[in-house]
């Protein structure tokens, strides 16, 4: 069985996803050929957005490690990116499982009526699996494996129903959409705190602007393409130690800022694919569940947050941060974690933000700057747990006869060559995975009975607003 499971995911998710789209849409009785289009789209789309993140961390890879080499900005932890998060997941027996065990949950939760979300992301259940992961290596005991992954699903499966409407009022063509996917919701207490604490602020509701706003105000300058294009041109002028380089470089320095340019303007038009695939599958299936349950109309379907993060206010604010970010990371005392590889992971942490800010490019941008200090610190704290992980799965990997290079950490971050191992922004800054680990691992039965009382009062809650939903909708 864990074989199957692992070949399954070793796929990757733009063979995976059609696969799993073209069998979904033809048991909801959708027609093979659209079934089969739906599913390529969506294939394609995840295709599409590999290829321009690669393109982005590509293009910066370069650059950024000679303003490291310049600047003397190399610090103790590697970052590894969201492939080695997803390979220390799916190489250990609890990712292999994750699907199954994460898909029982969720039909649990439908029949209790503690969730309204049909979570078919399977491919961002790695998520879990990575959390359930970690523990696992740390504790040495995979039931607690099971157990964190477990728990995570059931608090992300809830945060999803409480977000779903402001996420589907805020934005287009997202009805009976929910997203399910924990670093995204991860941010979402940041977001409410911060953004209550901005609107006291007097006179602070006068500085809303929104990316519209902002190509209105100022013009070209505004657009996400243009300010790709100065930021990655501002990153190459850095990565030169003087004027006769920058000179030399001048063909390098404006082809980065056209490739980055071209990441911030592919990325709405390949979201826009995933929306096209995504439609006939979400109308089908609402239409099934509202023939076949009572009341359950309003059941949503949990996708993958690439479907909005084509967003302008999500490209202008995650462009903003790279910079910011990695100057942050450098002057921030106890910091050991450079984001490099995980800055294409940015434009994930704002689809569940932007409907509580309503887009609002500076309450954004410094809800942004909080989560992403924060998540600094939650790496730096998590580094030799992920490492120990990495190590571990490495091992199995070399075992199995087919070593995964995604999950080697150079030597010279190895902490006996005195570095503190690797890390990544993608998962290991969420409050989530932070939080449950380490009420886990220090607090063992305190900390996991802590865990389920949250989940338990959070799912009840949740139940109690369903509920209430149907009866209301029934009397209309």
């Amino acid at each position: 069985m864990e074989q199957v499971f692992s070949y399954i995911i070793g796929l990757g998710a733009a063979v995976m996803m059609p696969i799993i789209f073209t069998i979904l849409g033809l048991c909801i009785g959708i027609k093979f050929g659209k079934a089969l289009k739906s599913g390529l789209l969506v294939g394609v789309g995840f295709v599409g957005l590999s290829v321009v993140t690669a393109l982005l961390t590509s293009s910066l890879g370069d650059p950024l490690n000679k303003v490291t080499e310049i600047y003397g900005l190399n610090l103790g932890i590697f970052d590894m990116g969201w492939p080695a998060a997803a390979s220390v997941a799916y190489n250990t027996s609890v990712g292999a499982f994750i699907i199954p065990v994460c898909l029982a949950v969720n039909i649990v939760m439908l029949l209790t009526k503690t969730t309204k979300t049909v979570n078919i992301d399977l491919w961002n259940y790695w998520h879990f699996a990575f959390i359930g992961a970690v523990v696992y290596f740390a504790t040495e005991n995979i039931w607690w494996g099971f157990f964190a992954a477990i728990i995570c699903y059931i608090i992300t499966l809830v945060m999803a129903d409480l977000t779903c409407k402001q996420f589907q009022g805020y934005y287009d063509k997202m009805d009976g959409i929910s997203i399910p996917q924990p670093f995204c919701q991860g941010f979402v207490p940041f977001a409410l705190v911060i953004n209550k604490a901005l609107d006291m602020i007097p006179g602070f509701d006068k500085l809303y602007i929104d990316a519209e706003g902002m190509k209105r105000k100022f013009g070209i300058m505004g657009e996400p393409l243009f300010l790709g294009v100065i930021v990655g041109c501002g990153i190459g002028l850095l990565a030169c130690r003087n004027g006769e380089e920058i000179i030399a470089n001048i063909p390098l320095i404006l082809g980065l800022g056209i490739k980055m340019g071209a990441v911030m303007e592919l990325i709405p038009r390949i979201t826009s694919l995933f929306i096209e695939g995504l439609r006939p599958i979400s109308d089908a299936t609402r239409e099934l569940i509202a023939r076949k349950f009572k009341n359950s109309a309003n059941l949503n379907i949990g996708m993958s947050p690439a479907l909005v993060i084509g967003h302008p206010t999500t490209l202008v604010v995650s462009l903003l941060l790279i910079p910011v970010t990695l100057f942050l990371a450098v002057i921030l005392p106890g910091n050991q974690f450079l984001p490099l590889a995980s800055l294409a992971g940015m434009f994930y942490l704002f689809p569940a933000v932007l409907p509580i800010t309503k887009g609002n490019v500076l309450k954004t941008f410094l809800i942004g700057l909080v989560g992403l200090i924060v998540g600094l610190y939650f790496v730096t704290d998590l580094a030799p747990f992920f490492t120990q992980a990495a190590n571990d799965a490495y091992s199995i990997s070399v075992m199995k006869g087919s070593p995964d290079g995604a999950l080697k950490i150079p030597d010279a971050f190895l902490p006996e060559n005195g570095g503190i191992g690797g890390g990544a922004l993608d998962f290991a800054s969420s409050i989530f995975s932070w939080c449950i680990f380490h009420l886990i691992y220090n607090f063992k039965y305190v900390g996991s009975a802590a865990l389920v009382a949250i989940a338990l009062i959070m799912a009840i809650y949740n139940r109690t607003r369903i509920i209430k939903e149907a009866k209301a909708h029934s009397n209309n």
